[in-house]
């Protein structure tokens, strides 16, 4: 069978160009109410019955017959095992990855994971302590496909942060572990690792059961079931972000060879048929040579069939006045992955406020960043980049201040809080920086 992909054309010429945009973009989070209902249940049972309910849905949805949960926890020289079985071109490109994501993280660390303080004048001290969580769980998708990725770029950070214990868990649905996975863990330092997944997994993170350690934070991606587990728990427990179909917006001059791009368009529509690939061009031929690499190339890909759906009903192929237009329209989108595929990325780098990453240059293809350059790709999706950030080093930290009033500074300051506390009407709160001050 043979596949087509004509993603919309666009021009912001046209009359009706913002509205055609903005239904392009459309996407909405709300969930089934089937699936709201579902996971509801789930997570009660697990939080009433623990293990029972964990063992009992893994083992109805992922057709397993483990007896007890702990049947289901991986060992440290299982994970070990299937790191020093891989083949030797596999494990080292997996050690490399890691090497590179472990290495971003610790420069992010020091540049804003470190505590500071200082004293004014009257020998007052102010600071923030940055600690790390004791305990987070990380949710790596398993099933059709298996993110070994996922837990580099989850379990690094938190590592690098200093969190205490990493525990991870996988749906291994009919029982098959990917070895690749699973080498990961190891590689990645997970401390324990669970053949569990699905709303049960984290229902059992969010809340501990008799086997599962109940964690301060749950971070990674899953299906619906998941992202609805992940938004219900929140408040039990952090959760790094909800996140929504995979997203690629490439700002191009034409100068780079239209297969890279098209390509690079491929490289997320192929996630699944809600990915979103947009390029932004103002050569009009070279847009056109994007789509002749499309239709050439498509067929060639295992994944044409799903890469086509998305391409045609949430692709477009937009034709702008300028590179300067197309950065407004970026920054307007806020795309998880922002391509700038020019001569001069420098220059345009500036204009761009919104994105999740920037890739600069024609080298600097947005898959490189999935796996191995080093800055997580956990980033946000759904235009959330307009106020949210990558998964980093801070996501698995926690800051308090430190405030610690000299004698001299209590006289100063005990006069102003006093006074604003008498205007807020709270007379306790005046009285005790009073209380400080020399009569």
């Amino acid at each position: 069978m043979t596949f087509s992909a004509r993603p919309l054309r666009l021009a912001t010429t046209d009359s009706g160009f913002d509205a055609a945009l903005a239904a392009r973009l459309h996407w909405s989070a709300d969930t089934d109410a089937g699936i709201e209902q579902a996971v509801a249940d789930i997570l009660r049972a697990v939080q009433q019955r623990g293990d029972a309910a964990v063992l009992e849905y893994t083992n109805r949805f992922d057709a397993t017959q483990a007896k007890s949960l702990a049947e289901l926890e991986l060992q440290p020289a299982e994970l070990r095992a299937a790191f020093e079985s891989l083949p030797a071109k596999q494990r080292d490109a997996l050690q490399a990855a890691a090497d590179r994501v472990r290495v971003y993280h610790e420069a992010q660390k020091k540049a804003s994971g470190e505590s500071w303080s200082y004293r004014d004048a009257d020998g007052t001290l102010l600071g923030q302590k940055v600690t790390p969580l004791d305990r987070v769980g990380i949710y790596v998708p398993g099933g059709k496909a298996a993110y070994p990725s996922s837990v580099l770029m989850n379990a690094i950070p938190a590592q690098v942060a200093g969190v205490g214990e990493i525990i991870m868990v996988v749906p291994t649905p009919r029982g098959e572990k990917n070895p690749l996975v699973l080498a990961a863990a190891h590689v990645a330092g997970v401390t324990r690792a669970f053949t569990i997944g699905g709303a049960q997994a984290v229902g059992a993170l969010a809340y501990g059961t008799e086997t599962v350690p109940r964690v301060d934070k749950v971070t990674g991606p899953g299906n619906a079931y998941v992202a609805s587990a992940k938004r219900r728990v929140f408040g039990q427990v952090g959760i790094d972000m909800i996140a929504g179909p995979s997203e690629i917006l490439v700002l191009a001059d034409g100068s780079t060879p239209a297969d890279w791009v098209a390509m690079d368009l491929f490289s997320q529509a192929e996630h699944d048929e809600l990915a979103q690939s947009i390029l932004l061009c103002p050569d009009a031929a070279y847009i056109e040579q994007v789509q002749v690499a499309i239709d050439r190339m498509l067929n060639e890909m295992p994944r044409a069939e799903i890469i086509a759906k998305s391409l045609n009903g949430r692709g477009a192929l937009i034709h702008t006045r300028t590179l300067e237009e197309a950065c407004e329209i970026s920054n307007r989108i806020a795309p998880e992955h922002l391509e700038i595929a020019s001569r001069d990325p420098q220059k345009w780098e500036p204009l761009l406020r919104h994105a999740g990453a920037i890739f600069l240059g024609a080298f600097t293809s947005e898959s490189l960043g999935d796996y191995c350059a080093g800055p997580n790709h956990v980033l946000p999706t759904s235009t959330t980049a307009r106020f949210s950030s990558p998964l980093g080093v801070y996501d698995f930290q926690k800051r308090s201040s430190l405030i610690e009033v000299s004698e001299a500074g209590a006289q100063k300051l005990g006069a102003i809080a006093a006074e604003l506390a008498y205007g807020e009407g709270l007379q306790a709160h005046a009285r005790a920086a009073e209380l400080r001050l020399k009569p």
